[in-house]
């Protein structure tokens, strides 16, 4: 006998408690996490240093750190860091200033456990090319590696693998490098 799947909405969100956890859905699907560790955060900040300096040199878009997307009732996440241009922000944004599209650049830094590398990994990567980002970073502080993928047609796909004595380019940033090493230090 098969149990029907329970779909999960946005509006669902607002019936949970507050109670420090991060609630998201993907594709109608629950996925729920504590606040991350301190070498997940100190990931986060390092990467938003780095694209922020960028942004702030060039002054084409911006980079905030675990913002909402609202893509649809049943895609509703918090990616660790998003990169926008100027352009699509303005687009993009709803009357309560939330995200309800794909910005450029989407970056996920991996928590332990296999229930939180299938969610970046797979559920996201699939919700992310679905939505139209261009380019996706998962960032593994474990290992000190990027994964990185970028749009090919209707989907993303692995570009490369980067490490410690990597530098970090994009296409997407014109102009932007970084050394991997300093993304984890």
């Amino acid at each position: 006998m098969s149990q029907a799947r329970v779909r999960w909405t946005t509006s669902d969100l607002e019936l949970l408690p507050d109670n420090g956890n991060r609630y998201e859905i993907v594709d109608g699907e629950l996925f729920v996490t504590r606040a991350p560790g301190w070498r997940h955060q100190r990931t986060i900040k390092n990467i938003c240093r780095e694209l922020d300096l960028w942004s702030q040199q060039t002054d084409v878009g911006e980079v905030v750190p675990t913002p909402g997307i609202i893509f649809t009732d049943a895609d509703n996440v918090i990616p660790d860091v998003v990169w926008i241009s100027k352009e699509r922000l303005a687009a993009l944004l709803d009357e309560a200033e939330h995200l309800t599209g794909a910005p450029e650049l989407v970056v996920e830094v991996l928590s332990p456990g296999e229930t939180n590398e299938r969610r970046d990994k797979e559920a996201k990567l699939k919700l992310y090319a679905a939505q139209g980002v261009c380019e996706y970073w998962i960032a593994d502080p474990r290992l000190e590696q990027i994964q990185v993928y970028r749009r090919e047609h209707a989907t993303l796909v692995m570009v490369a693998t980067l490490f410690t004595s990597d530098e970090l380019t994009s296409p997407l940033l014109p102009g932007f490098s970084c050394a991997v090493a300093r993304l984890f230090g």
